[in-house]
């Protein structure tokens, strides 16, 4: 036999259960729906790529009919026809036009044959150029001052870009620099 406070304290008990019960009912519900928000937020943003696609598909081909008619209307081009394909080398050389009193000569490779320049026993030819046909000279061969003096300018140019702050200290630097440095070099000469 149960009391009344026995009694009671069941009945809460089963409701508490039922509570708990609903909720946990409740939370797996929700969580189905939560899934199913993410599967369609997903086929959403897959729908819209395969959209985005299909426009630039669209945009592509009709693109494609423009240039179409452009070409058949202004341009005249055609497509390439069977008969307009070569079969090897000897057919490409037989399309070939004798050169014009006027045309260039063809363009050739240059070739240097090291055996008989080095038997020789020549000294090199000196460096000509292709468009004026004068002689160039190198700048280390036009150089008539020494390689410590050259050095030095180089140097105090080098120091005035990079230091633009300080470029007339730099620049009374280089020229020290290269004077103390000529006068060092013509010391140890005499």
């Amino acid at each position: 036999m149960m009391t009344r406070t026995q009694m009671r304290s069941l009945g809460w008990m089963a409701v508490l259960a039922i509570c708990v019960g609903l909720f946990v009912v409740l939370s797996i519900r929700v969580h189905a729906v939560k899934s199913e928000v993410l599967l369609a937020e997903r086929k959403i943003v897959s729908l819209q790529k395969q959209n985005k696609l299909l426009e630039t598909e669209f945009e592509t081909r009709a693109s494609q009919r423009q240039l179409a008619n452009w070409n058949a209307v202004e341009f005249g081009f055609e497509a390439p026809r069977a008969d307009q394909y070569l079969e090897g080398e000897r057919q490409l050389a037989s399309l070939g036009q004798p050169l014009g009193p006027d045309a260039p000569s063809p363009i050739r490779i240059a070739r240097a044959d090291v055996a008989s320049s080095e038997s020789s026993g020549d000294a090199p030819r000196e460096m000509v150029s292709p468009i004026t046909g004068e002689a160039i000279t190198l700048a280390s061969a036009a150089a008539d001052s020494d390689a410590g003096t050259v050095f030095a300018d180089a140097f105090g140019d080098f120091l005035i870009e990079a230091s633009p702050i300080r470029a007339a200290n730099a620049q009374t630097a280089a020229s020290d620099a290269a004077s103390s440095f000529a006068a060092e070099a013509s010391g140890g000469r005499e």
